[in-house]
């Protein structure tokens, strides 16, 4: 495991275990993991971008982008519902029969949503994955490329990777599921954009202080990462933003726990929209959760308090103990300030 954690504006990164049991390798400051869908934040950012550069608008329908759409459901769902989650039902996980972007389209294409865009909350990797093709098309470049190019060339991620070179293949670490098999994530129509990035916990900090003004930044990029935290939809205690997940800080670990649960996860929930949206705020925590099934990831951060946290584990431990964990680690950080 790897914990990453800002306190007063400082970065520290501490290590512990084996990257792979096998080698023993220990995990240190190099060691890749991989973050699931803490991806989905990174998309959420290029797709800020993109609007910040004026190639798309989150009001924008889906099907704008791609011809095959048009006349299809996707004409009703905006942009802006397909990065909180709002589209109407698409599912979990894209069909297993379907394998190449063509394949997806038809897909989409003949989709039929389960409640109308923006009253229903359902946590979707074809609903982020889907974004993320949109974004990288508004911008004429393939989606990898864009995401090195706009956002970790420009963050200054030295080791964050959506295509991973063989000279780093040394560092990945060595995942293993819940019965301690090992596994990494397997390819997948959508995997870049929904779920695909290894990164260590230093790069991943280094995301977490841009997302509080760490460092400076372009000027539109900053822009376009505040504007990932305007609060859209309302959850319980939990507000939906572009992707990340925010909550009154101070917060309580229950209300972490139920708006990172497995109803808000795998069940369709009611939503409240803001109207207007949530302008980004410093007394707030903001959070993501990813899992890949060798792989446990949590980010959370306070904007306005110069706090934050990285957990990174090459065991998909349940959610539940990350972000008990991740709560109890800031809590004592707080109050030793």
């Amino acid at each position: 495991m790897a914990v990453g954690v800002v306190v007063n504006g400082k970065g520290y990164v501490f290590s512990f275990g084996r990257a792979s049991l096998a080698t023993k390798q220990p995990v240190t400051e190099r060691t890749l993991f991989e973050i699931g869908s803490v991806t989905k934040t990174f998309t959420a950012t290029l797709v800020s971008y993109a609007q910040e550069c004026g190639c798309l608008s989150l009001s924008d329908k889906a099907s704008k982008f791609f011809p095959s759409l048009r006349e299809s459901s996707f004409d009703f769902v905006s942009l802006l519902n397909l990065g909180t989650h709002t589209a109407g039902g698409l599912p979990l996980q894209v069909p297993g029969d379907i394998a190449s972007e063509a394949q997806l389209m038809e897909y989409f294409r003949k989709w039929k949503p389960d409640y109308a865009p923006g009253t229903s909350r359902t946590y979707s990797n074809p609903s982020i994955g889907l974004l993320g093709l949109v974004a990288a098309k508004s911008m004429n470049q393939e989606f990898s490329a864009a995401m090195e190019e706009k956002l970790f060339d420009k963050l200054g991620l030295k080791r964050t990777y959506l295509n991973l070179p063989t000279s780093q293949l040394r560092y990945y670490a060595q995942g293993y599921t819940t019965k301690g098999e090992p596994i990494r994530m397997a390819p997948g129509v959508i995997g870049s954009e929904a779920y695909g990035i290894r990164t260590t916990a230093a790069d991943l900090l280094r995301f977490v202080e841009a997302n509080k003004h760490g460092f400076t930044l372009d000027e539109r990029l900053q822009r376009a990462i505040d504007g990932t935290h305007t609060g859209y939809y309302r959850i319980g205690a939990m507000t939906q933003d572009l992707v990340w997940e925010q909550y009154p800080y101070p917060v309580r670990l229950n209300d972490l726990i139920a708006g990172n649960s497995s109803k808000v996860i795998f069940e369709s929930n009611p939503v409240l929209a803001l109207d207007p949206p949530s302008q980004p705020k410093n007394d707030v925590v903001i959070n993501k959760t990813g899992s890949t099934n060798g792989f446990g990831a949590y980010v959370a951060f306070v904007p306005g308090h110069k706090l934050g946290i990285v957990l990174l584990a090459n065991r998909s431990y349940p959610i539940e103990a990350r972000v008990t964990a991740a709560y109890e680690i800031l809590t004592r950080l707080s109050k030793s300030r």
